[in-house]
C-alpha cells in the first residue's frame, strides 16, 4: 500500500523564506550559496483495507506534502548529493482581524524523504 502522487514540482532556491528568489544557476556548477531544493507533492486519496463495509472504510484524504531539501556539491568527486529532509504538511489557521483575514501556515512533519542515485 502506498500513496499515489498525482502532481509534483520542484525548484532550486536561493532562500526558501524569500518568495522573490530565482534559480541561482551557478549553484549547479560550483558550491551553491543557498543550496535548497523545494519539493511539493500532491497525493490521491488512499482507501485503507477493511474487513467490513467498503462504504464506511477509513481513508487518507488527498495531501499536499512539502520538503526543503539541502544539496551540496563534492568538488573532489564532482557530484551533487541531496540530503534527507522532513516531509511536511501545512496546517492552515485563519485569523480574523478588523477588515482583513490573515492565513497562517504551520508546517507539521509527517515523515522523511530521501534520494538514492541510480
Amino acid at each position: 500500500m502506498f500513496l499515489e502522487v498525482s502532481n509534483s514540482r520542484w525548484k532550486l532556491s536561493e532562500d526558501p523564506d524569500d518568495p522573490k528568489d530565482g534559480l541561482w544557476i551557478w549553484g549547479l556548477f560550483k558550491e551553491p550559496l543557498y543550496p535548497f531544493m523545494l519539493l511539493q507533492m500532491e497525493t490521491k486519496e488512499l482507501t485503507l483495507p477493511s474487513s467490513g463495509d467498503d462504504e464506511n472504510a477509513d481513508s487518507i484524504p488527498p495531501l499536499k506534502l512539502y520538503a526543503q531539501i539541502n544539496h551540496f556539491r563534492n568538488k573532489d568527486e564532482g557530484t551533487v548529493k541531496l540530503q534527507t529532509a522532513n516531509l511536511n504538511i501545512r496546517i492552515l489557521e485563519q485569523i480574523q482581524l478588523p477588515g482583513a483575514t490573515v492565513d497562517l501556515f504551520e508546517e507539521e512533519a509527517v515523515g522523511q524523504v530521501s534520494f538514492q542515485p541510480l
